[in-house]
């Protein structure tokens, strides 16, 4: 992950604490070895222990020795935590601020001061808590963070603070790392660099504890596309790197990227009204706020019960198909009809793919599944066994599969009878399953909408099914999958 964010041109990235836990020890001792070509690597860390000297302190002699050029500090800028959590004086507190930076300046370090609860600390003594800062300031900070640490504050509470900062510390450099609690972490960053702020900490995806920390995935094409502010070493090209590193964060970390994530979802520049879709095709800002190119997504068309002509002949053209006017109303009359059962085909393509390919005569079939069974056992462990016989060019292949669950056992069972006569299908993989109910008046017995998705090495596609019987939902939507890739690379 650190290669990835030194490849998008991040200034300094908080690689952990070096003194708190083995795996953070040995990671430093990894970072030495990278050839990073944009980041410097920071350690994290606190003002030294009250009552140790800090060339005493085990934490910051491993800031040391993790040999990185940054140190991110963190001290108490709230009088309830200097007296309450930490126990010491108000005094004491100003002395490990300023013995801890001075120590780590003396070791060639840059170092980052993050003021803990700056806004709760300025909302209660706005003296003490802008007295921390000077302490760090006088010990040799770079720059000093105000840190939003509870996620409570307000834009205005926020903006008022910094502005008050500024006034009393004019040529201090100045951050500002807010977390999420309240919903306002990214406005809360913005606002702050509006009002004087000019070092800004996030997360990609604004992953952290509890609400999570500011987005960059939001805060840098703000900044530099909203607010005119050079980011990412004044190299704004880079930001078309951001949707494919965002990714790929997120498949390091199991997380799933929200289809209406800001900037970098697949539904961030997606258009389904039939009257949006006609506008953006003839002049793309009428419904876009800025070129999806510009942070490496792509604009995209859903099919559904909204959706006009223009939709459908877009879609239709972009798979390589040309429709009459007659099968663009045929499509559209099928849209509306599955939807009027429970479909929703938005985020489905591959099943809208599929719909307008047999709308213009040229849907392969590949296969036919004749007939399937579902056998689950459980007591203590619950084991699923599944068989399908499936027709292909008028022969039968039969074949059985194991699983988990019945889905994964008929998954199994699909996938073993099809590699036998399409061995390209071997990369297609199954990567996410879900099912909501369409109508809960029925309770156990309600229909079921699926949604599945699969990927190869090349990209994702989703299929989607309704029944009223879960395996029946699943296996048409598991078939539909899969005749999706044979039909993308029929060769």
């Amino acid at each position: 992950m650190l290669e990835k964010l030194d490849e998008l041109g991040v200034d300094v990235v908080e690689a952990g604490w070096p003194g708190s836990n083995p795996k953070d020890a040995e990671f430093f001792k990894i970072v030495r070895s990278l050839d990073l070509k944009n980041s410097r690597v920071a350690a994290f860390g606190s003002t030294r222990k009250k009552g140790m000297k800090a060339d005493q302190d085990p934490s910051l002699r491993a800031i040391v020795e993790s040999d990185v050029p940054v140190a991110v500090i963190f001290g108490k800028s709230w009088t309830l935590h200097v007296t309450e959590v930490l126990r010491c004086s108000l005094e004491e507190n100003l002395s490990m601020a300023i013995e801890t930076v001075e120590y780590l300046r003396e070791h060639g370090m840059e170092v980052i001061f993050d003021a803990e609860h700056f806004f709760d600390g300025w909302k209660a003594s706005r003296e003490y808590a802008i007295g921390v800062l000077r302490a760090a300031i006088e010990g040799g900070a770079r720059t000093v963070t105000l840190c939003d640490t509870n996620g409570g504050s307000m834009p205005w509470e926020v903006e008022a603070a910094v502005r008050d900062v500024v006034r009393e510390l004019p040529a201090t450099h100045l951050g500002i790392h807010t977390h999420n609690d309240a919903g306002c972490g990214v406005a809360n960053t913005l606002v702050a660099v509006q009002s004087g702020v000019r070092h800004v900490q996030g997360t990609l995806l604004g992953t952290g504890e509890r609400c999570g920390n500011a987005d960059l995935c939001q805060v840098l094409p703000n900044l530099a596309l909203k607010m005119g502010f050079s980011v990412l070493k004044g190299r704004i090209e880079k930001l078309r790197d951001l949707t494919r590193i965002s990714g790929f964060v997120a498949d390091l970390l199991n997380l799933r990227i929200s289809d209406n994530h800001p900037y970098v979802g697949r539904n961030a520049f997606a258009h389904k009204a039939g009257v949006h879709v006609d506008a953006v095709l003839k002049l793309k800002r009428a419904y876009e706020h800025i070129d999806p190119a510009m942070v490496g997504n792509e604009r995209n068309f859903s099919v559904s019960e909204l959706s006009g002509r223009s939709t459908v002949r877009y879609v239709s053209s972009k798979a390589g198909l040309v429709l009459r006017d007659d099968q663009i109303s045929e499509a559209l009359e099928e849209v509306k009809r599955l939807e009027s059962q429970g479909y929703h085909l938005e985020g489905a393509e591959a099943t809208v793919e599929l719909l307008l390919m047999k709308t213009a005569g040229r849907l392969m079939e590949g296969f036919r599944v004749v007939e399937w069974s579902v056998d689950v056992k459980g007591s203590e462990s619950v084991t699923a066994r599944a068989s399908v016989e499936i027709e292909v060019d008028g022969r039968v292949y039969r074949a059985s599969g194991e699983g988990v669950g019945p889905v994964h056992a008929l998954d199994n069972a699909v996938r073993r009878a099809l590699l036998s006569c399409f061995p390209k299908l071997e990369g297609v993989r199954l990567t996410d399953y879900k099912v909501s109910v369409v109508d809960g008046v029925d309770g156990t017995a309600a229909a079921v909408r699926v949604f599945i998705e699969f990927s190869d090495d090349e990209s994702i596609w989703r299929t989607t099914s309704v029944s009223r019987n879960i395996i029946d939902a699943s296996l048409v939507a598991l078939s539909d999958g899969y005749r999706y890739a044979l039909n993308r690379n029929p060769k």
